[in-house]
């Protein structure tokens, strides 16, 4: 299939720069990947489209304030984002200088961008491909340093600063892993609130772990999409997911995926067998039409950049006719798109094809 075939006109405006007062105000456009029927709604009715016996699968992962600035030692300025921390003390990172630093050179960090160097530093030990190993200096953990002077890594097409209001929003209430550096966003939505709503309903849910990496911003780059490569990111699926999976299809329920990253961790753990198992480690699985689904029913999700690797994740779920159809009756209907936009809940279409 051609990257085209994925491309679709979005009206700057329509971009979310800012998340709603309330999580579970967003609106929902629910989907039937079946008929391609389409239907509006708040996020607060999600409920309405659940069943009891179904099951909610959900990333825990937690975003860090991943994004630092700084000052060579000859005075030039620095940005990095740091990608996957890998210790106590160290992590790779991407760095955007004038000049990129060998090994060996020592980043004085500021608070702020262009900032005055502060106590704190990181020294370049090498690199692994296009990112760059660093640590950080004295006995200081990296972590106390994002928490004191890191950003919170917000999409290149949000475009403002971090403010204090998005450590918390630019977060999922149930997150609990650090390790990410791009929220779960189909997650955003839900409040402790509606959770226990679930709970009261005799709704199930289980949680998985993706570490949500900078490459999900990366657009596809290839004319042919089975080109193109998929960066990895850490994911695990224990054994109690496996278990909650099977007993929900014992009960005759749905395996409901709630959000891109969560289909990504079920379905990369059913790979090896063609039924779910638990897995542990990277994954770079890349999923587009012509995809056979292996353990997901439903899934909520947000609207997605056009031509990127996650509107091609749903177009294989839903098929690409009935995703892009539903993407213009969104923008027709002036619904809030991408990190901190609206969410669809998408079930799928067991006809989808490639070029459907």
């Amino acid at each position: 299939m051609k990257r085209s075939d994925f491309n679709y006109v979005l009206p700057p405006e329509l971009i979310a720069q800012h998340p709603l007062p309330e999580r579970s105000a967003s609106r929902l456009l629910a989907l039937d990947g079946g008929s391609g029927a389409i239907s509006h709604h708040h996020f607060s009715d999600l409920l309405d489209h659940l069943q009891p016996d179904d099951l909610l699968v959900f990333n825990d992962t937690r975003v860090i304030p991943a994004r630092l600035w700084g000052r060579k030692a000859t005075g030039g300025k620095v940005e990095l984002l740091l990608e996957r921390v890998t210790g106590p003390q160290t992590a790779l990172a991407h760095i955007r200088a004038s000049k990129s630093p060998p090994a060996g050179s020592i980043i004085h960090l500021s608070r702020e961008p262009g900032g005055e160097p502060g106590p704190y530093s990181l020294l370049v030990t090498g690199r692994e491909g296009e990112l760059f190993c660093v640590s950080s200096q004295g006995e200081q953990a990296l972590s106390a340093i994002l928490q004191d002077i890191g950003h919170m890594p917000l999409p290149p097409y949000i475009e403002r600063g971090d403010e204090t209001g998005d450590r918390e929003r630019y977060q999922t209430v149930y997150a609990r892993r650090e390790g990410a550096v791009a929220a779960p966003t189909a997650g955003l939505h839900f409040t402790e609130a509606l959770l226990q709503r679930l709970d009261d309903r005799g709704i199930r849910r289980a949680t998985v772990t993706l570490h949500v990496g900078a490459g999900t911003f990366q657009p596809v780059r290839e004319d042919e999409i089975e080109n193109h490569l998929m960066h990895k990111e850490y994911l695990e699926v224990d054994e109690a997911v496996c278990a909650a999976v099977r007993e929900t299809r014992e009960r005759g329920g749905r395996v409901v995926a709630v959000g891109t990253t969560a289909v990504r961790c079920l379905e990369s753990a059913s790979q090896a067998t063609g039924s779910l198992a638990p897995l542990r480690g990277d994954t770079d699985i890349f999923i587009y039409p012509g995809y056979r689904f292996r353990s997901v029913d439903a899934m909520v999700t947000n609207f997605h950049l056009p031509e990127s690797t996650l509107l091609m994740l749903v177009s294989a779920f839903a098929g690409r006719a009935a995703i892009m159809a539903a993407y213009a009756e969104a923008i027709q209907q002036q619904y809030r798109f991408f990190s901190y936009g609206d969410a669809m809940f998408i079930t799928a279409n067991p006809q989808a094809r490639a070029g459907q």
